[in-house]
């Protein structure tokens, strides 16, 4: 008899974030975000520009790209809404307060998944939102899993 490993939540919702990372309209990289609460999904979110804005896909450019700016620098640059940002304004905040949120990432050129710790930004956004646990891809087919208040804690940046 063959044996199915039946994956746990977070296994199941991080790769319900992959998927959802998948409408990104990014050329750099692709992120997708799930938030759920009691194991029911409330909301998802994936990078891309904002509502009637010309994205980078349909422009055929980066703008950070074009200006060589490195990862993690200058978003103001950038047309995309963050996959966390887009997922939150998406859901009440009692379904946020006690809430996790799933965030999955991919490079742009070559498809690896990336490590998808949220930026300075979206943290202060998570810390806002009440959302209780934040699990997220690292990069090498492993999971990071933290409560937010430990960033504020720790990170006097935020």
């Amino acid at each position: 008899m063959k044996t199915f490993k039946r994956p746990d939540w977070d296994e199941y919702f991080i790769n319900i974030a992959r998927a959802v990372s998948t409408r990104a309209t990014c050329m750099r990289r692709k992120y997708g975000a799930v938030i759920t609460k009691d194991n029911t999904i409330v909301s998802t979110g994936y990078n891309g520009a904002s509502r009637g804005v010309v994205d980078c896909l349909e422009a055929g450019q980066c703008t950070r790209q074009v200006l060589q700016i490195p990862h993690g620098e200058r978003y103001e640059l950038c047309h995309s809404v963050h996959a966390e940002a887009n997922a939150i304004i998406r859901a009440s905040q009692e379904e946020l307060s006690g809430a996790t949120i799933y965030i999955s990432g991919v490079g742009g050129e070559d498809g690896c998944e990336c490590e998808s710790e949220p930026c300075m930004m979206c943290k202060r956004m998570i810390l806002n939102a009440r959302i209780a646990k934040v699990v997220y891809s690292n990069g090498k087919g492993g999971l990071r899993k933290i409560n937010p208040l430990r960033w504020a804690r720790s990170d006097k940046r935020l």
